[in-house]
Order: structure tokens, then C-alpha cells, then sequence
């Protein structure tokens, strides 16, 4: 009458070491930083993990040169090379977690932690 008294037990434990795990992920998701990079180096974005844009850096010679239109083409390269790095960071740190298994509701968690478009 009480045998599946261990598996429950054994569920729950798990459970709750993979909702640990998953706030180490976040926690070290929030924390990666990586950097997008256009026109030889001319253009820098640096992203959060979070998806959230950091930091431009604009070379003065690129500046200098008053091609406006490049220079917009160039920070929209940088920047979308940067999320696209720290949304594939983030998606590599969560499957360490579930050892690339599709976990139901991982998609649905990674879009509310702004991992995934």
C-alpha cells in the first residue's frame, strides 16, 4: 500500500534539485556578458544574457568618416550578432542542465527570462 510512497519521495526530491539547478542557470544566464562585432571591429555591442543591450562602442574613424548610413548598419550588425550569441549561451546553459533533453515548459521559462525569441 505505501511502495510508491519512495517513488514520490524520490519525484519531489528531484524536482526540487532541477528547480536549484534552474535558478543557478538563471542567475548564470543574467550574468553572461558577450560581445557582437561589425566592420572589422568598427562597431561593438556588448549583450546581457538577459538580452539586453549593454554597451555600443563606435571606432572615431568610423565617426569621423560621416557615412551615417554605414554606421547604422554596422550597430544593427553588432547588436543582432550579440543577441544571437546570448540567446545560443543561453540555450546551451540550460541543456547542461536537462542534458539536452526537451523539457515540457523549458521553451515557455526561457521566453519569460527573455532567452528566446
Amino acid at each position: 500500500m505505501f511502495k510508491g510512497l519512495g517513488n514520490i519521495a524520490g519525484i519531489l526530491q528531484q524536482a526540487k534539485e532541477m528547480q536549484q539547478k534552474m535558478g543557478d542557470a538563471k542567475e548564470k544566464i543574467a550574468s553572461l556578458k558577450v560581445e557582437g562585432i561589425a566592420g572589422g571591429e568598427m562597431v561593438r555591442a556588448t549583450v546581457s544574457g538577459e538580452m539586453k543591450v549593454l554597451s555600443i562602442s563606435i571606432d572615431p574613424t568610423l565617426v569621423e568618416s560621416g557615412d551615417r548610413e554605414m554606421m547604422e548598419e554596422l550597430v544593427i550588425a553588432a547588436v543582432n550578432q550579440g543577441l544571437q550569441k546570448a540567446k545560443d549561451a543561453a540555450e546551451e546553459e540550460m541543456k547542461s542542465i536537462t542534458g539536452g533533453l526537451n523539457v515540457p515548459g523549458l521553451q515557455e521559462m526561457m521566453s519569460k527570462m527573455g532567452t528566446n525569441k
